[in-house]
């Protein structure tokens, strides 16, 4: 204790002072650091081979989450902060080769829109047309989904929506937000591919209901959605 002590307090006084009043000698202090950090080496080795064998255990795919919460559930208490520092250390890492995921589901019954927008990315005012797109994304914690909206004069996001399942919620809530904010006008073009969440009926229900045209690019043609880089020289809206 009288080490610990010592230890914690070194940086407000002397050691030497400390030792004198604790009655402890200073090479003691010392030979008590070494037996300390050896301890402590030993926790933290013991540590990175429990997180291996978790990661191991996974087919390498847990990042430090998921072997935190794998550890815990062991019962080998472990702060999610020390896990990350220990697998980062020790170069444990999760494999991210599911770099891609569809997110476009073309084949369904559903209202196909005609494609009105027909590739004329430049508008001249904002609130004018607005571009959806889900785009899902890949982390330690699985597959997300964000659905965008873009104002394509100012090419700014106006609605989004992020979660951990692709339903015809996802790009609804991204809608309703860019309408809260934006309040267009009705007559504005909404364009969009010709998935299952854009053709389906509730979504079509909320364009209608604002007065919003749709338009859907044309079936296995990506240049229908292929919106240019913003001209910073106009300026943004």
């Amino acid at each position: 204790m009288r080490f610990e002590f010592v230890d914690r307090n070194k940086d407000v006084y002397p050691i030497g002072l400390m030792c004198k009043v604790l009655r402890i000698s200073r090479s003691g202090y010392h030979d008590w650091l070494t037996r300390d950090y050896s301890r402590r080496k030993f926790a933290e080795l013991k540590l990175a081979r429990l997180i291996e064998d978790v990661h191991t255990s996974s087919k390498g795919t847990y990042g430090s989450p998921r072997v935190h919460r794998q550890l815990n559930a062991m019962g080998i208490p472990s702060s999610r902060s020390r896990v990350e520092r220990t697998m980062r250390k020790f170069g444990i890492k999760a494999k991210t080769k599911r770099k891609y995921r569809a997110t476009t589901d073309s084949k369904h019954s559903l209202l196909v829109a005609e494609n009105i927008l027909d590739r004329e990315f430049h508008v001249d005012a904002s609130n004018k047309v607005w571009v959806g797109d889900i785009t899902a994304i890949w982390t330690d914690e699985g597959w997300l989904y964000l659905a965008t909206l873009l104002d394509l004069f100012s090419r700014k996001v106006v609605g989004y929506k992020m979660s951990d399942r692709m339903t015809r919620d996802l790009p609804i809530n991204a809608l309703q937000m860019a309408i809260r904010r934006r309040r267009p006008r009705p007559g504005l073009k909404h364009h969009s591919d010709r998935g299952s969440q854009y053709a389906s009926d509730e979504y079509q229900a909320v364009l209608s209901a604002h007065g919003m045209t749709p338009s859907m690019s044309r079936k296995g043609n990506c240049w229908d959605n292929g919106v240019p880089r913003i001209d910073y020289q106009r300026g943004a809206a």
